[in-house]
């Protein structure tokens, strides 16, 4: 039996979802009429992403323990061409 395709990946079929009516006056102010099923297709693949990451990050915060706060701020300051200390002076 053939796994699933991935998010992104298979065939296109419609779906029915229901919105409040402001969100689908918002969607399609942004997108256009033509242009929501692309967006709303590239939300649920980024949902999807991120909460893979977070059972990602849980499932090594189990193995490994928490993560160090002050690490990840040292981190985020040199990303952003910067140090720790820098960072807090934002």
């Amino acid at each position: 039996m053939a796994a699933p395709p991935a998010p992104g990946e298979g065939p296109v079929r419609p779906v029915s979802v229901s919105l409040h009516e402001g969100t689908i006056a918002a969607l399609k102010e942004r997108t256009g009429k033509r242009g929501m099923s692309a967006y709303v297709e590239a939300l649920i693949q980024r949902q999807l992403e991120r909460d893979r990451l977070r059972e990602l990050i849980e499932e090594a915060e189990v193995e490994h323990g928490p993560v160090d706060q002050a690490a990840v701020e040292a981190k985020r300051a040199l990303l952003r061409g910067g140090t720790a200390d820098s960072a807090d002076a934002a």
